[in-house]
């Protein structure tokens, strides 16, 4: 019955969607596509579906319109904290999203999917009104509350919300103030009202161990423990690979090959091999878990799996996409252990063009399990520690490292990006507190695994298109043209220019080499990856600007991302002979929804994963007031000055602690100038601030500017 009312669904949807059609009654419809009387209240009720869920609008006579031809439009709702908000659609034709004024927001809240009315257009920018909430997608809220006299409220953790949430006496649960708790909303705000929530979870004090981390948790709504049914059913996987399960696969055993990763990872899903052929190519061998050998398909695990979309990587801990057994223990490549895994073997010549591949289902046992910091010192120091104990495999580390740099050469001269990482390391005492922060660093070990893992990506989409079977690619499409010239423009303010067509990444290429070694450098980069648009996965291969590929996908990671299971799936099944037509189908069908719900986990989580570590450097800098720092200019923006500290933090200047003169703001060029003292502050900067506050109430640190002999 599904599958007929999907199949009714999409021919209705297509009928309305015609240039060709003008609205008309549900019985017009059902008598020009011939639909039976004994059809006609699947008809009915598909319609009632599309209005529900904003894809239609009816007239107050009836009649079935589409929203646009109203100038209406869907999308999803971001809140600011000062009231007004966004609104991103979903047919993505705007390069702008849509501002939502705090006077026509109408009761929705952040991430809401809702309709709205264009009202007026201000150069580029559209401005418009919610009309319609079409579905609360914050089920609940995480906030702290407040008790008042014969009532409480609750101050969201999101800024994004912009009202507290009011809590009568009777559905405070018990609850005192300074408890972190999840709200469920009862009753919209109104006009002058403010919107009324139950408290159903208190997770605890606020000052209590771990609840910072777990209310992060609860406000993404990200799921942690598994169920006791997903355990029950793991009971029957095995913990070590059986003689049965190596029949018709390529045995690797005896390939010298390693795992590198960090030295407190725990889930290895990629191995590497690498040998020098006697005419001057070189073999590599990327070796992946064969996760999909354990997570079949439709089952309780793999259902699992496919909601959480990603493992997700949070400051004191991590939250698996699977369970520890097949985690940590089964798929997991550790050393000395046999590991059956999906494996593309490419033979790559001295300009780093991969001649020849093979793609197998293969069993191997790893040498030996290699750290980033071990492999990286065995390569740049002369009297390395570890030069005894890795002695017999230093020439295949001395070829990798060969290897990556004509990978890299490849990479450069065909204009991809490389951005440099800013990301930040937080180190944490056994009681969760931040005790360093510093910024990740890379080397030529990380560059090796990053190199090697690319070349696979791409051979594999590339082999993969050409065989035209369905498929999940990574798209990372050409910026918006919009999105361009403002960051022309405002990089030219700082003597930086963007030349050259924005079409091809070599550009943005040329444009990171001016910024290297300057007090920009990071500034810039920032501002690059912003004009950018956000990766996302597809069933259709669109290439990726970024990396200059013109064929990518994710395959290497499929212990912590589900798109790359999915793929794993789709080559296994090809390997084997088994990829039926229903199979085919079943993909064309699904995998647009797939693709899309993989795309959002991934969001999820690095939103999440964003929000812990702003938490935890607000935290880190909370014992720290009164301290002076040097910093940058990082933002300019009317309500304050953005610095950012060498260790990645940033806080803000506010407007009213320019104390020392009246400034003025110059939005042209981004800068603030002093109308007395002629004194200018603007993006790139070297400034020294002290800091005034540290809130992890509201997870913001305020600044002031000191003068640099303080």
């Amino acid at each position: 019955m599904d599958e007929l009312y999907n199949e009714r669904y999409e021919k209705i949807w297509g009928f309305i969607n015609d240039e060709h059609y003008e609205p008309m009654f549900a019985k017009d419809i059902a008598m020009l596509l011939d639909i039976k009387s004994g059809d006609i209240q699947m008809l009915y009720d598909i319609i009632d579906d599309m209005e529900k869920n904003g894809k239609i609008i009816l007239t107050k006579k009836g009649k079935i319109m589409l929203p646009s031809s109203q100038n209406l439009y869907t999308g999803t709702f971001t809140g600011n904290a000062r009231g007004f908000g966004f609104v991103t659609r979903d047919d993505n034709q705007f390069a702008e999203d849509i501002f939502i004024p705090a006077s026509a927001v109408n009761g929705a809240i952040h991430r809401d999917k809702v309709m709205c009315r264009i009202t007026s257009h201000y150069g580029k920018r559209a401005e418009g009104e919610i009309v319609r909430i079409i579905e609360r997608n914050m089920k609940h809220i995480v906030g702290t509350f407040e008790e008042s006299k014969g009532f409480g409220f609750v101050v969201p953790d999101d800024k994004k919300l912009a009202d507290d949430i009011f809590i009568s006496k009777t559905n405070t649960m018990g609850a005192v103030s300074g408890h972190k708790v999840v709200v469920q909303i009862i009753k919209n705000a109104g006009e002058n009202t403010k919107p009324e929530g139950r408290i159903v979870e208190i997770i605890g004090h606020i000052n209590d161990p771990g609840v910072d981390i777990v209310s992060i948790i609860r406000q993404f709504e990200l799921p942690m423990d598994f169920d006791e049914k997903i355990y029950a059913y793991i009971e029957n996987i095995p913990s070590e690979v059986s003689e049965d399960e190596l029949k018709n696969r390529t045995d690797y055993r005896s390939v010298q090959m390693v795992t590198i990763d960090g030295e407190d990872a725990k889930d290895l899903d990629d191995a590497v091999s690498v040998e020098k052929l006697e005419n001057g190519n070189y073999r590599l061998g990327v070796y992946i878990a064969d996760v999909s050998h354990y997570v079949t398909q439709g089952s309780p695990l793999d259902k699992d799996a496919y909601e959480r979309g990603t493992s997700v990587y949070l400051v004191d801990r991590v939250i698996p996409m699977l369970p520890h057994k097949l985690s940590n223990g089964i798929c997991s490549l550790n050393a000395g252990c046999d590991r059956l895994c999906l494996c593309c073997v490419m033979e790559i010549d001295k300009d780093g063009a991969v001649v020849s591949q093979k793609i197998e289902q293969a069993v191997i046992n790893v040498d030996r399990r290699m750290s980033y910091t071990v492999v990286n010192s065995l390569l740049t120091e002369e009297s390395s520690p570890y030069a005894d104990e890795y002695k017999e495999l230093m020439p295949m580390f001395l070829q990798m490292a060969e290897l990556r740099d004509i990978l890299f050469e490849k990479r450069r001269k065909r204009g991809a990006i490389e951005f440099e990482s800013r990301e930040a390391k937080i180190i944490l005492d056994e009681n969760g507190k931040p005790v360093d922060i510093k910024p990740y660093e890379r080397n030529i070990a990380t560059s090796i695994i990053e190199e090697f893992m690319l070349a696979a990506n791409e051979c594999i989409a590339e082999y993969y298109f050409w065989l035209e079977l369905p498929f999940v690619y990574r798209n990372h499409e050409e910026p918006d043209g919009e999105k361009v010239d403002k960051l022309r423009e405002t990089i030219a303010k700082l003597g930086f220019y963007l030349k050259g067509s924005a079409t091809h990444p070599k550009s943005f290429q040329k444009l990171l080499a001016q910024t290297k070694d300057k007090p920009e450098e990071m500034l810039i980069h920032r501002m690059v990856l912003r004009s950018l648009k956000q990766a996302r996965y597809s069933p259709s291969n669109l290439g990726h600007f970024g990396l200059a590929a013109k064929y990518y996908c994710h395959f290497t990671s499929p212990i912590r991302r589900y798109p790359d299971l999915q793929i794993h799936r789709i080559i296994s099944k090809n390997l084997e002979g088994t990829l039926s037509e229903n199979d085919i189908a079943y993909l064309q069908k699904n995998l647009p929804e797939i693709t899309s719900h993989c795309s959002m986990t991934e969001r999820r989580a690095e939103e999440a994963e964003r929000e812990t570590d702003k938490y935890k450097m607000v935290e880190y800098m909370s014992d720290k007031v009164g301290q002076c720092f040097d910093g940058i200019i990082s933002g300019v923006t009317s309500w304050g000055i953005y610095v950012e500290l060498p260790n990645t933090i940033e806080g803000m200047v506010a407007v009213k602690n320019l104390n020392d003169d009246y400034y003025i703001f110059d939005e042209d060029n981004m800068l603030f100038l002093g109308e007395r003292t002629h004194k200018e502050y603007k993006i790139g900067q070297a400034v020294r601030v002290k800091l005034e506050s540290a809130s992890t109430m509201t997870r913001t640190i305020d600044f002031i500017f000191v003068d640099t002999e303080d």
